[in-house]
């Protein structure tokens, strides 16, 4: 089955690049401590798992807070579930910047990360509710870019922000972002219309209840976002510490790559929109993350500079291109009146294997080095490919 044209309301595209900039502005604050490794563990001598520990904080705040922002938006809509987190995510990142002492500025990034997580959940379901099925894959690979696009933002601004003003510069500038975002979205922002089927249908149906497949789709999730969060945490700090980039060529292409990976997601919510399905699409993804995640362990070991340039960045795209398929099959399958919790629980279960990839991996690079450690995270994808479930799920 293939996917035909279907208008799109103008007004969903303006929806879509006010969420676009509202998530890429969020992932911007969240991945700051990740680009603040170098500084810490190089110049400062904080041990690598503390200095992940650290980059893990906001993700762990993203973590407590998703179901309930999700909740929120299913009950009260999207408008002022993003609008409010973002303006939140500005304060709390103004007052980290303020903070030397290095336990209270983990904290307070906590706290800014679990205010960010309102524009997860609530962006994604403005994208379910203003474009039509026949095009959902397509926008939301356009919502998802915003992410690799605020990581690409954070690994081009950080280092030198750091390096001329300290750990606090970087975090001004995200305050900054979130809460002119905060405002654009305020007045930008309109809650899609509902479908009368879903608003007829009781909001208690339960679409956990019946089918394992949005349980499987999280499980797969899950073991798709630790490549991704390896090399976004580490990639920079492999460049630097292990092959002696300078660290603003490395930042450098640390952004390219995550700018290819923004298009790549687009590419392949593109292809899930022609071939009617977003679960086969999904398994290429995971077959090529084992492929590329493998690769990539071979360059690291034989410290091949070039070519490990140009498979980090064939790698960083690969490993972000689910996150878009995944998103619209959750959403699909979940129907309006539970797409934000699910979407909620979604993030959840990525964010909390996220948070545990800074430490952990941290911990593991330190013991086995690069290679090997690029090497045991291509068992991850490869682990995900009996559960993608054979066909896709639609609640409306």
């Amino acid at each position: 089955m293939t996917g035909t044209l279907v208008r799109t309301p103008t007004r969903a595209w303006r929806m879509l690049v006010l969420g676009v900039l509202a998530q890429a502005a969020g992932t911007m604050l969240v991945s700051t401590p990740a680009y603040l490794i170098p500084l810490l563990h190089l110049e400062r001598g904080v041990p690598l798992a503390a200095a992940g520990a650290l980059a893990a904080a906001p993700t762990i705040g993203m973590v407590a807070t998703l179901v309930a922002w999700g909740h929120l938006a299913d009950r009260y809509g999207e408008r002022w579930v993003i609008a409010g987190g973002l303006a939140l995510t500005a304060v709390l990142a103004l007052a980290a910047s303020a903070m030397s002492d290095i336990v209270a500025f983990g904290v307070l990034l906590a706290f800014a990360g679990g205010a960010s997580a309102s524009v997860n959940s609530a962006s994604g379901r403005i994208v379910v509710g203003w474009f039509p099925r026949e095009r959902r894959g397509t926008a939301m690979g356009i919502r998802q870019m915003s992410q690799p696009l605020g990581v690409a933002a954070a690994a081009l601004i950080v280092p030198g922000l750091a390096e001329l003003g300290g750990m606090a510069a970087p975090l001004v500038v995200a305050a900054a972002a979130t809460g002119v975002l905060a405002v654009l979205c305020a007045i930008g922002i309109a809650n899609p219309p509902r479908p009368a089927a879903a608003a007829a249908r009781p909001a208690a149906v339960h679409p956990y209840r019946g089918s394992g497949f949005l349980l499987r789709i999280h499980a797969v999730s899950v073991l798709l976002v630790v490549p991704q969060f390896l090399l976004s945490t580490f990639g920079m700090v492999w460049l630097v510490a292990g092959l002696a980039w300078d660290a603003a060529a490395a930042g450098a292409l640390i952004a390219v790559s995550q700018f290819v990976g923004a298009f790549g997601r687009i590419a392949v919510g593109a292809l899930s929109d022609r071939l009617g399905s977003r679960v086969r699409v999904l398994r290429w993804v995971a077959v090529s993350g084992v492929v590329v995640m493998a690769v990539l362990a071979i360059v690291a070991a034989v410290a091949w500079s070039i070519p490990a340039a140009i498979v980090l960045v064939i790698a960083s795209t690969v490993t972000v291109a689910d996150n878009g398929l995944a998103f619209t099959s959750v959403a699909e399958a979940a129907g309006p009146g539970w797409s934000g919790k699910a979407l909620g629980i979604q993030n959840t279960g990525q964010f909390l294997a996220a948070s545990a990839v800074g430490p952990a991996m941290g911990a593991l690079i330190t013991a086995v080095g690069f290679p090997i450690a690029f090497a045991l995270t291509a068992l991850l994808p490869l682990a995900s490919l009996p559960l993608i479930p054979r066909d896709d799920v639609h609640a409306e």
